[in-house]
Order: structure tokens, then C-alpha cells, then sequence
């Protein structure tokens, strides 16, 4: 967990990481070699953790530089992990001109709708490249949590805007958007990938400084286990910063 930065991103990774092998071991045999997509891969962190797993994946990134980054990632693995993974460089909204439908068993999307004006046709899009029976996870930003990370900064405008809108200024200075639990499920169930399951992530640190580091491993331990458990109770998980849906094609 060292190699995955500061807090924030240890948290959402490893959370991540431990929702999407719990039910991916629910869908599928001990040891089945499955086809992962990983759309907006960004810098390949779970498309690594998964080939490590001795699944073969196809990481898909629009952006040069942190494909570039991922490259280097990929690079510093044993051969026969790097022969498990294949990156291109393109735009998620474009997974039909890249895969044939049903080319996958699972499809990530982690942390890129909230770039998607209209994400509607991509989730479409992305759905078609499951097999029946796929599974499809998605991380999103909470919009029905908008006010949280405002309110307990104390910023009380900001708080107060944000109960009535879906977008948001993220941490890099982007004007980007959030997307509501209710919506999802009707887009999922709309596009034959119902929703089977969802968490909340980072329902105690998303305030944290982006430069926060970890704490001791104990400490870690505990913080990581308080937020698995809240990322399945409710009504933590309904205020988490992010939200990891995930659907079942039909």
C-alpha cells in the first residue's frame, strides 16, 4: 500500500480493491483467468493489481502523459505480468471502435464520469463489451454528498450551493460533475447491466490534505477497516465522497 501515495488514494484504491475482488469471487471460479477492460486506467494501479492476479487486461487512457506514466508502471513488472497487459491510447466514449461486443468479463471505470458531460451513450458503450453475465464497476462521485466536503471544511456557502447542483470544482481546479445513486441505477438497468451491488468510499478521510501520508500500519489497519465497514452501512455509505457501483450484465 506504500507504492499507492498519500492517504486519500491508499484509501480509495484499497477499498476499491477489496469490493472488486469480493465480487468478482462471487461471479466467477477460484483461479478463472478473466479479460479485464479498464477504461481511464489513469495510472494502471488496480489494471496492475489484477494482471498480478493473472488476469489479462486491456488498459484504455485518452490522456498521453498519464498513459505514459502507466507505460513506465508497467515496465518495472516481471515479464510475465507485462504480457498480461495490453494499454492503447484512446477515448472511452469510443470502446466500439477499439473491442468487439462481449469481448470482456469485467469493464473498470474508475474516477472518469465525473469528465463525461453526458455519460449515458458511454455507459451504453461499455456494457456492450461485457459478456453475459459481466460484471461493470464504476467509481463515481456522490452528488447526494456534494455539501459534506464543504460543510465540514466549514466553508458554509459552498455547503449551501452544493445541496442544489451536481457540479463541483475538484482538487485539481476542474469544473467536473457528480452522478446520483438513483440516476445510475436506472442507466444501468436502461442499458441490460442492472446494479448488483454498491459501496460508499471515503466516508471519514476525503477531507484529509492531498499530501497527508500514511500513518503506522496498525493505525492504517483500523483506519482502512472503518471505512470498509462503513462503505457497506447504512447510512454512512449513502454520504461517501465516492460511490462504487457495480452492474451485472444480462
Amino acid at each position: 500500500m506504500a507504492g499507492l501515495g498519500g492517504l486519500r488514494n491508499t484509501v480509495r484504491q484499497e477499498l476499491v480493491a477489496r469490493q472488486l475482488d469480493e465480487q468478482i469471487a462471487a461471479r466467477y471460479p477460484v483461479g478463472q483467468r478473466l479479460r479485464i477492460l479498464d477504461v481511464g486506467l489513469g495510472q494502471g494501479t488496480q489494471a496492475l493489481r489484477l494482471a498480478r492476479a493473472g488476469h489479462k487486461v486491456t488498459g484504455l487512457e485518452s490522456d498521453p502523459a498519464t498513459l505514459k506514466a502507466a507505460r513506465t508502471s508497467l515496465a518495472a513488472e516481471p515479464a510475465g505480468i507485462r504480457e498480461r497487459v495490453r494499454l492503447i491510447e484512446g477515448d472511452g466514449r469510443d470502446t466500439g471502435v477499439h473491442f468487439l461486443p462481449g469481448s470482456f468479463d469485467v469493464v473498470l471505470c474508475h474516477g472518469v464520469l465525473m469528465y463525461v458531460t453526458e455519460p449515458d451513450a458511454m455507459l451504453a458503450g461499455m456494457a456492450r463489451m461485457l459478456a453475459p453475465g459481466g460484471l461493470l464497476s464504476l467509481l463515481v462521485r456522490n452528488a447526494d454528498a456534494l455539501a459534506m466536503r464543504p460543510g465540514l471544511a466549514g466553508d458554509w456557502s459552498a455547503a449551501l450551493t452544493a445541496f442544489d447542483t451536481d457540479a463541483y470544482t475538484n482538487r485539481l481546479g476542474l469544473p467536473v460533475r457528480a452522478d446520483r445513486l438513483e440516476a445510475l441505477t436506472a442507466t444501468l438497468a436502461g442499458i441490460a447491466a442492472p446494479l448488483h451491488a454498491w459501496y460508499g468510499v471515503r466516508v471519514f478521510t476525503d477531507n484529509v490534505p492531498d499530501e497527508a501520508d500514511l500513518p503506522p500500519a496498525e493505525e492504517l489497519e483500523r483506519l482502512l477497516a472503518a471505512e470498509d465497514r462503513a462503505g457497506r452501512t447504512e447510512p454512512y455509505r449513502g454520504v461517501a465522497a465516492l460511490l462504487h457501483l457495480c452492474g451485472v450484465r444480462g
